[in-house]
């Protein structure tokens, strides 16, 4: 055995407790590439503002969607791993950037069962490129690695969003919910605020005009709107439904700053109010379903729907551990 493959995730508090979430909440916001301002005012707005508030309505979410496994993002990502498993002869582990199983046990777990490692191909389990994603579960790494001492070599699986593997696993997934009938499918992605956007994208073209990035350019490479909308394309070319039916929208956004925009709370009141009645809605930025899936989509999201006006909205599960899914991470890790 000289590869191993470490599939990284975005991870979840220990318990739907104000406690497990307040450790939680405050190793992922202290993260620069996440609350990306200087340190010193990122404490004052973490310890000072968010952590003595947020952590106990946050935890009250998670106890919505809590299961007896525990938090689906954990438990969905270990059955992964295990798929995974069954379809390589490489040792697969898993780690989450936030919280546990940490991508530093997942490391030590690798280097104490299997000393002849040469290579650590690291999964991130992102379709799109962000910094507070991707990139920082790549710089992640690579710093445990150091502190551990390993001289494994790193290859990295790049964003996949228009791989054709992901794309009809996407479609294959859908599928169901969209010959159930529907009035209107939206995309929803998690948000980004604004100026991240102009950190990743060097181009200058930086997705915040109605008309940027809606064709592929070099920009694409670090953007994470033109990534979004690329898969949003390539689903919609792939499964053949009209494109009036379809539109894209960003959700979870936190704080007063700008991001990308259109909202999609404020899609689904729009959506609602033109008459729309049944509305699916997909959240291909998300892998696994989570908190925001399961319960800012499927729970409050619903809510904002049929407050509006619309009688019903279904939300399409996310890629889980569908075969298709599987099979299009075997492809990508080898």
């Amino acid at each position: 055995m000289k590869k191993a493959l470490l599939l990284v995730n975005l991870g979840s508090p220990d318990a739907p407790t104000s406690s497990a979430v307040r450790r939680y909440l405050a190793e992922f916001l202290m993260d620069e590439r996440v609350l990306d301002v200087p340190s010193w005012l990122r404490a004052l707005i973490v310890y000072g503002t968010i952590l003595p508030t947020r952590p106990q309505s946050t935890a009250h979410a998670y106890q919505q969607i809590w299961t007896q496994q525990g938090s689906p993002l954990i438990s969905i990502s270990k059955k992964v791993a295990e798929l995974l498993q069954e379809k390589t002869s490489l040792p697969v582990a898993l780690g989450m950037r936030y919280g546990n199983p940490s991508i530093e046990d997942a490391l030590k777990s690798l280097l104490r069962d299997y000393s002849d490692l040469e290579e650590l191909c690291l999964v991130p389990l992102y379709p799109h490129y962000a910094m507070s994603s991707t990139e920082t579960v790549i710089e992640k790494t690579k710093s445990v690695l150091a502190q551990l001492g390993s001289r494994m070599r790193l290859t990295i699986v790049p964003s996949f969003y228009q791989h054709p593997r992901y794309i009809q696993a996407l479609v294959n997934c859908a599928q169901p919910y969209i010959a159930s009938g529907f009035d209107h499918l939206l995309f929803s992605y998690h948000g980004l605020p604004e100026r991240h956007l102009k950190k990743s994208d060097p181009t200058g073209c930086h997705c915040l005009t109605p008309h940027c990035c809606t064709t592929p350019s070099k920009a694409i490479d670090t953007c994470y709107k033109a990534q979004a909308l690329e898969t949003t394309r390539l689903f919609i070319e792939t499964s053949g439904i009209p494109l009036k039916k379809t539109s894209v929208a960003f959700q979870s956004r936190l704080g007063r700053d700008p991001w990308i925009k259109p909202y999609t709370d404020f899609e689904l009141v729009r959506l609602a109010e033109a008459g729309s009645q049944k509305l699916l809605v997909m959240c291909p930025a998300f892998v696994s379903d989570c908190l925001e899936t399961l319960e800012e989509i499927g729970q409050r999201g619903k809510e904002i729907f049929i407050r509006a006006g619309g009688k019903d909205l279904v939300l399409v599960p996310c890629l889980n551990t569908h075969p298709d899914w599987i099979e299009a991470l075997s492809q990508l890790t080898t």
